[in-house]
């Protein structure tokens, strides 16, 4: 048994409101959890309390998380030291429980798959999908849109609607799209939950308790799953914060903690006291909030908020990179500074100073397998390796155009070992990742004269280490733990292959307003707070109270220090010169001001010309080479050419990769492009 943190000790050291919550025992119970307020303490404590004093067992207990790093954090925080493994069978993410509750416990059978079915990525069921319009020669309107129409109007099929927006045959599309992933016993991240919620209506399965982390993030599938698994003797414990609902456009409502309370008859408790801010980021975070309730701070006023109005975001950059080294000199880790920004593509200007100025950072950078070529591919190649009906997986390792066979007895070979690759493991009781490298002979594909030959196996033998290790800590045969593992990679690719930002490491953070949710830092620098970047300008007054939402998580992030800047020249096509009416709403005593030194307005304009001129000779002088530069590929839209990337760009051109028709040039202002990010 692991070894476990004496719960008295544990409960002693909570405050009197997270005490109330952990000890309360009512049939439902939400937790209206303030940033920073101790929210992870006290669900740890929960289920001490739980398994130690009210002897729940662990397997009864249905822990849900939104990310599998969250649900990995609580785990650690349950035991410490070097000890014997606890099971855990039902502590995870939505999708991975619905996941476990289909492979082991719910016939899937009845829904027309076996056990042993694949989970596939969306990219794989848009190629189902094209391949089913041309072989049943489909009348698909806005094809070069249809990933995005087949998860719009899914739903409108469901609820029985007889006719597409667009009357085409989409919905038929529907139809033979489910039969045919039936037929090869394939399922999508979305069926997962619609499909565990199908059999749990017809089939119970009830835990002791029910525990919810973020809970406000919970969309309508996620809801359905709670009640499917609250029985009459289930209780349910949820926390989460409605000030923090910044993923609307997944599916989460600022309505969840409503939702919860009617359907399940919930008490609310509140945990009102942040630890992280000092109170002057706490008062300014204030005007942001739009639920109400009480937001207690318990530190001093430290210092105010710096707001500053640099020129551009190369101007910006410098300055950042001259005031990080400063504040690293007085003895603060890179670690503990981060800087947020709105999109995306905003870190470009600041990745390439501070490559010049050797300082260290991480860019938090959504990654999916299919963003790492050579990683994709391999996990074609060992899904038909795991499952030799995965004709899919076979094609598309044998055909592909980078690494596919070059001849046909490279064809021939690479077949006979994926073909044998069971047989061949289970000879092998102790496997290394040198081991499946050498068996199935990458070193032929990944072309050993090439450039990028050593970071492409590094990359492999580092996916085999990861397989390997799953297989260990699950206590699983080899074989099973590959294809368990491989289909966490199509469930959770972006958690497994992010280039996320790794805490420990002593590296300057960049991230986009989103990422920066969970994450606190000593230093916080949200630059581009300008109307059109801070917020994105929204359809609607949802959109507009999502924005400040957003804005709020960013400024709880900070601990100790937090400037917030906007542009004169923002060099964003949606963005508005000047200051977002955001940093206004900011009580005056609580900032200070580095963006009104001069009261002639025009010194100013002659000043930022002269400025500008300045910029731009700095710009050129400080050119850093294309392959020092980590890229950001940008997406776009084009009425008449579809999905493109951006290959290069300038205040008045940009230039754009579209997979039909090659390359185009486009004036900003009259491209009609629309931007993705």
């Amino acid at each position: 048994m692991a070894k476990i943190m004496p719960l008295e000790n544990e409960i002693e050291r909570l405050n009197k409101y997270q005490k109330e919550a952990v000890l309360e025992e009512n049939d439902a119970c939400v937790v209206n959890a303030n940033v920073g307020s101790g929210k992870t303490t006290v669900l740890v404590a929960k289920v001490h309390y739980l398994h130690e004093k009210k002897e729940i067992p662990y397997e009864k207990m249905v822990v849900l998380t939104f990310t599998n790093k969250a649900a990995a954090e609580m785990k650690d925080r349950l035991w410490f030291g070097e000890t014997e493994t606890v099971e855990l069978p039902f502590f995870g993410t939505f999708h991975s429980i619905a996941l476990k509750l289909l492979k082991e416990i719910l016939p899937v059978e009845e829904l027309g798959y076996t056990r042993d079915f694949s989970v596939i990525e969306p990219d794989e069921e848009l190629e189902l999908a094209e391949q089913l319009i041309t072989d049943h020669d489909l009348h698909i309107k806005y094809k070069n849109r249809l990933k995005k129409r087949l998860e719009q109007e899914k739903k409108a099929y469901q609820d029985g609607r007889t006719e597409t927006r667009y009357q085409d045959d989409l919905f038929q599309l529907f139809s033979l799209l489910l039969k045919e992933k039936k037929k090869q016993n394939k399922v999508t991240f979305d069926d997962l939950l619609q499909y565990a919620n199908e059999l749990l209506e017809r089939y119970p399965f009830h835990p002791s308790w029910i525990i919810v982390d973020e809970v406000q993030d919970s969309d309508k599938e996620q809801l359905i799953f709670l009640q499917h698994l609250k029985g009459t003797e289930t209780k349910l414990f949820a926390v989460g914060d409605p000030n923090q609902v910044i993923y609307s456009w997944r599916g989460s409502s600022e309505n969840v903690f409503y939702t919860l309370k009617k359907i399940f008859h919930a008490t609310e408790l509140t945990l009102p006291i942040n630890y992280r801010s000092s109170s002057s980021i706490l008062e300014a975070a204030k005007v942001f909030l739009q639920n109400g309730g009480i937001l207690e701070g318990s530190r001093e006023p430290g210092h105010k908020i710096l707001i500053r109005n640099p020129y551009n975001p190369f101007q910006e950059a410098e300055y950042l990179a001259g005031k990080i080294k400063k504040i690293h000199a007085s003895g603060i880790p890179y670690k503990e500074i981060a800087i947020f920004y709105r999109l995306q593509h905003q870190s470009e200007q600041l990745e390439k100073v501070f490559i010049k100025e050797n300082i260290p950072y991480e860019v938090s950078l959504k990654k999916t397998i299919k963003d790492i070529p050579v990683l994709d591919w391999f996990m074609k190649v060992l899904r038909f390796a795991c499952k030799q009906t995965d004709l899919y997986a076979r094609d598309k390792a044998l055909g592909d155009k980078v690494y596919g066979p070059a001849t046909e007895w490279d064809k021939q070979n690479l077949l006979h070992k994926m073909e044998t690759f069971t047989a061949w493991a289970k000879e092998n009781t102790i496997l290394k990742a040198d081991d499946i490298y050498r068996y199935l002979e990458i070193d032929i594909y990944l072309h050993p004269t090439s450039a990028n030959y050593q970071i492409e196996k590094e990359q492999v033998l580092s996916f085999c280490n990861r397989i390997l290790e799953y297989a260990r800590e699950q206590e699983l045969d080899f074989m099973i733990g590959m294809s368990n593992f491989l289909n966490s990679s199509a469930l959770f690719g972006i958690q497994i292959l992010n280039q996320e930002i790794h805490e420990t490491a002593d590296s300057v953070k960049l991230m986009t307003l989103h990422a920066s949710k969970g994450l606190e830092f000593q230093y916080v620098f949200i630059i581009g707070v300008n109307y059109g970047l801070i917020p994105l300008p929204g359809k609607s007054f949802e959109d507009e109270d999502e924005e400040r939402r957003l804005f709020f998580v960013g400024i709880t992030r900070a601990k100790d220090y937090l400037e917030l800047s906007y542009y004169t020249n923002p060099e964003q096509y949606r963005a508005v010169s000047g200051e977002s009416r955001y940093l206004s709403m900011i009580p005056e005593h609580l900032t200070v001001r580095a963006d009104r030194k001069k009261e002639n307005k025009t010194e100013d304009k002659a000043d930022l010309q002269s400025l500008r001129k300045q910029v731009q000779k700095q710009t050129a002088a400080k050119t850093v080479l294309p392959e020092q530069i980590p890229q950001t590929e940008r997406k776009v839209q084009h009425k008449r050419y579809g999905l493109g990337t951006i290959q290069a760009e300038d205040d008045v051109m940009v230039t754009v990769q579209f997979e039909k028709y090659g390359k185009k040039q486009f004036i900003k202002a009259l491209g009609g492009l629309e931007y993705l990010d």
